[in-house]
């Protein structure tokens, strides 16, 4: 018997969602998150769910995990001491970065400058220059780089970068620089941008790569711990992590290029959500995964999330592909509080985390938060995680009454409610930043809420939005961990190619793209994925001549032997060019990069049906509870969802329990359970 278990880590809990491979069945699990060493609540979930399950941990045969390791060792200054290797005449290449200041008009005057994480006085210069062509006009002056990074090595420096202008184009002196580390910096892992993004543009290659050296080696220490540890817990199964862009890679390869996994968290659940609705039969979404700590938002066109070619994390944005997720502080653990200065509530983006937590979770925890709101509100039931976690409905609402009192309300339900209606519109803001300022109508998608407190909030947003249904998944909890199970091996490769349409011609944009194909196969070839389970899609970075930016266009497969590609792909850009613009120009295209991205098949899992149960759903109620909802009072129907049937609609107000999340139903809406027990949630006139 075969299991896949996907784990992800979050902020605040640690979840996993084991799949039996033949009968489709699955078990859940939530254990809380130890932010000192992750591999501690993996480990202690795998017991809880092996457990569970009734099986022994060398029964799983895959475990696929997304991690925060890397983007955490970011956001928290964690990561290694970097040395940087540039070519002559570059080396304040980070100081100088781009002129862009994020923040509304004059922040620049208050914005305090990131520092770069390569110093400047660990950033040598190379004698060496190659051509945009690639053709080398000043050989490498190899016994003057020895120097230079034996000096490095005395300054202590943990990992090395070598980023060197135009490598882009041919990368053999950021090979030789590679070989002369390994004997004068034994022991120190060095990444090239030559490897890790040979693509135009030296700051963003450089800023990239550096990066990568930065989060290496905690991630591969990281890595190399739960990999032991998994075996000495008897747990054989094959490792796999999650990347940025929603696919998987191998253990070696993560540790190599750890950059790929700085959105790996966010993109399981993406992968998740769009799995689960497929089967509930919609293809356009909003995501909505609302955790402990923040809330990540992501858009879905065609049962396909979109990519992006840059990830920001903290202050820095690095080139590369993740799927285009917004985050904000808002989770149930965000803090609502009320400036001295301006007396008006606001709600995160500091959060009470998994230690102490909110109040309500009887931790110590004393600020108020989300989650704090939603018990004094009534719409969690005393206990979570199926009765083991039970919440202190007192501390709650003494936490909510700070609130209150700074205000001058009359109640803490006044003021819960008021911090429910804010935290509401910080995701709306988030919402829209995918969806109406990318030129889309969240009218047209479904919303499909997870994470803890997704679902609790998510018939209060797509009234806001317009985005109807709402589609709440079984186990919404642990949807990111169905994610990281669900989804496939995944590689990419890319290349700089500056064309105009007039300079080139089918035939060379042809053979350039097939090239890229055959190296982005070699990794899914070696993890002993067969070629007729090896999917291939191209996307070309294109751009009017003479502009300062580009736009990606994707190009299927079967496009590659159209001999008119290129007119494809150019009235495609101007297609996509109005759409994000509204306008586009009479100019000649020009390509900028190449791509070529590779995935398996995906694995086969089927959701469980239901058995049918006919619209009536009192055989679920377990009673009612007064709520405070749009201002009044109100009786609500208390649901269990293990005990829904295919078919039942439940009217609200009411409340729908289940082990790792709780959906709230507003008044004047249904919600009907569909064939595989997804709840959809419309207006009741619909």
């Amino acid at each position: 018997m075969a299991y896949r278990l996907g784990v992800d880590v979050g902020g605040t809990f640690t979840d996993l969602l084991l799949i039996d491979e033949e009968t489709g069945h699955t078990f859940r699990a939530k254990t809380p998150s130890t932010s000192e060493d992750q591999s501690k609540a993996v480990l202690t979930g795998i017991d809880r769910i092996c457990k569970l399950a009734g099986i022994e941990p060398r029964e799983i045969g895959q475990l696929l995990h997304g991690t925060t390791v890397a983007t955490n060792a970011v956001l928290e200054g964690k990561g290694a001491l970097v040395g940087l290797v540039t070519t002559l005449g570059y080396r304040q290449v980070l100081q100088i970065a781009r002129s862009y200041v994020p923040g509304g008009l004059g922040g620049w005057i208050v914005w305090p400058k990131p520092t770069p994480l390569a110093r400047l006085e660990h950033t040598v210069e190379a004698l060496e220059r190659v051509d945009t062509r690639g053709a080398v006009l000043r050989e490498l002056d190899e016994d003057d780089l020895a120097a230079k990074l034996a000096a490095l090595g005395e300054a202590g420096i943990e990992a090395l970068t070598v980023s060197l202008i135009n490598s882009f184009a041919n990368p053999i002196h950021e090979q030789a620089i590679a070989a002369i580390a390994a004997e004068v910096l034994p022991g120190v892992p060095v990444s090239l941008s030559s490897q890790v993004l040979p693509e135009i543009r030296e700051y963003e290659r450089t800023i990239t790569t550096v990066l990568n050296s930065y989060v290496r080696p905690i991630v591969g220490r990281y890595l190399a711990s739960l990999e032991t540890q998994l075996h000495s817990a008897g747990v054989p199964a094959k490792l796999h992590v999650l990347r940025s862009d929603g696919g998987l890679q191998s253990i070696g390869t993560a540790e190599a290029v750890p950059v790929t996994l700085l959105m790996s968290g966010p993109a399981g659940g993406v992968s998740g959500a769009v799995w689960a609705a497929k089967q509930a039969g919609y293809e356009n979404l909003l995501t909505l995964d609302m955790g402990g700590t923040s809330t990540d938002v992501a858009l879905v066109e065609h049962g396909v999330p979109r990519i992006g070619r840059d990830t920001l994390v903290g202050d820095l944005t690095v080139r590369a592909s993740s799927v285009d997720v917004r985050t904000v502080g808002a989770g149930g653990g965000s803090i609502a509080h009320v400036p001295e200065l301006t007396r008006a509530l606001r709600v995160g983006p500091q959060s009470a985390g998994a230690d102490p937590g909110p109040a309500a979770y009887g931790r110590g925890g004393e600020e108020p938060t989300v989650t704090d709101a939603n018990v004094v509100l009534g719409y969690l039931p005393p206990q979570l995680i199926g009765g083991e976690m039970a919440l202190d409905v007192g501390a709650a609402e003494r936490a909510v009454q700070k609130i209150a009192d700074a205000m001058g309300l009359p109640d803490a339900r006044t003021a819960a409610a008021g911090i429910i209606d804010i935290v509401n519109e910080n995701m709306f803001g988030a919402l829209r930043l995918v969806s109406v300022q990318q030129g889309y109508d969240p009218r047209d998608f479904a919303l499909v809420a997870f994470g803890g407190a997704g679902p609790l909030h998510a018939n209060a947003l797509a009234r806001l939005m317009g985005s109807w249904p709402v589609i709440v998944p079984p186990s919404p909890g642990v949807l990111c961990a169905y994610g990281d199970a669900t989804t496939s091996l995944r590689n990419e490769t890319s290349r700089t190619f500056i064309r105009r349409f007039s300079e080139t011609t089918y035939g060379e944009v042809h053979n350039a793209l097939a090239e890229l194909e055959t190296e982005a196969r070699v990794n899914l070839d070696v993890e002993g994925v067969p070629r007729d389970q090896q999917h291939v899609m191209f996307q070309v970075d294109i751009r009017y001549h003479g502009q300062g930016f580009e736009v990606p266009v994707d190009v299927a497969s079967e496009m590659l032997s159209e001999p008119d590609l290129l007119d494809v792909v150019g009235a495609r850009f101007d297609d996509e060019h109005r759409r994000l613009f509204l306008f586009s120009l009479d100019a000649e295209h020009e390509l900028v990069n190449l791509r070529a991205v590779v995935t398996a098949s995906p694995p086969r899992v089927e959701a469980v049906a239901l058995a049918e149960g006919g619209a009536d759903a009192s055989a679920a109620m377990t009673g009612r509870t007064t709520i405070f909802i749009d201002g009044a009072e109100a009786s609500a129907g208390l649901y269990d969802r293990a005990a829904l049937r295919a078919g039942n609609v439940v009217a609200g107000p009411a409340i729908v329990t289940e082990m790792d999340a709780t959906t709230l139903v507003l008044t004047g809406h249904i919600a009907t359970v569909d064939p595989v027990g997804n709840l959809i949630i419309r207006p009741d006139a619909a």
